[in-house]
């Protein structure tokens, strides 16, 4: 399966729903977005609260999470620049089913509710956007839950290495090594594992030739490889 394919099937994709707007509709929205920054780990919006509008990430990653009672972690998916969040509560009328909190100091744009609402109702390419990407997303968490029952935590680590060199890859250096920067913490409740287990499993990928580590930073070196060890043929 070439890596394009696998990395399509766990990307919401949402960075394209604004794209192919009329332009009095986009440069309305564009208009009405409050920008605002956010440090690393402060929150843009919390599980079980009502939206009052949308998120447009700007520049930075923010990371959607779910946590249990004792306040751990499980992330579901890492927003990168242009993405929208909060939009399928805000258009379903219903508390946020997910927290949103920046992995780096971030720039979030937010745009309120009937501003949003206001475009929707007069915008056929905002819908069918919308409409288009919410089912996406629908494939997007399958493919996700399908992952966490069925694959090791080797496999999973595989597939949210190579996840993640697509969302940090750098615009204008895709022929330089691709760095992610992440905290040991953040990737094993993305991969759902626990830090020491990550921290073995990522000494044995070292050790295997598949990626290099300095400090937190990791780099792949072998993505054929990893996609084999990702099992996803």
């Amino acid at each position: 399966m070439p890596t394009k394919y696998l990395i399509e099937k766990f990307d919401f994709k949402s960075n394209s729903v604004l794209q192919g707007l009329a332009p009095k509709d986009l440069s309305f929205l564009q208009s009405k977005m409050i920008q605002r920054k956010y440090k690393k780990e402060q929150r843009i919006f919390v599980e079980g609260s009502l939206p009052t509008g949308i998120y447009y990430l700007k520049s930075g990653k923010i990371k959607k999470y779910k946590a249990d009672r004792d306040g751990k972690e499980q992330i579901i998916y890492i927003c990168n620049n242009g993405e929208l969040l909060g939009y399928s509560a805000l258009l379903s009328e219903e508390p946020f089913a997910d927290s949103a909190a920046a992995l780096e100091d971030s720039i979030v744009a937010f745009i309120p509710k009937n501003d949003f609402l206001q475009v929707l109702s007069q915008s056929p390419v905002l819908s069918n956007g919308l409409l288009k990407n919410l089912s996406h997303e629908f494939g997007v968490l399958v493919n996700s839950i399908a992952t966490f029952a069925h694959r090791s935590v080797r496999e999973r680590l595989a597939l949210a290495l190579l996840i993640l060199k697509d969302k940090y890859r750098v615009k204008g250096k895709e022929n330089k090594p691709v760095e992610i920067n992440l905290s040991r913490e953040d990737l094993s409740s993305l991969v759902g594992t626990a830090v020491e287990t990550l921290v073995r499993l990522l000494h044995d990928f070292k050790d295997e030739g598949l990626i290099e580590t300095e400090g937190r930073r990791i780099r792949i070196l072998d993505v054929k490889r990893l996609v084999k060890v990702a099992n996803f043929y």
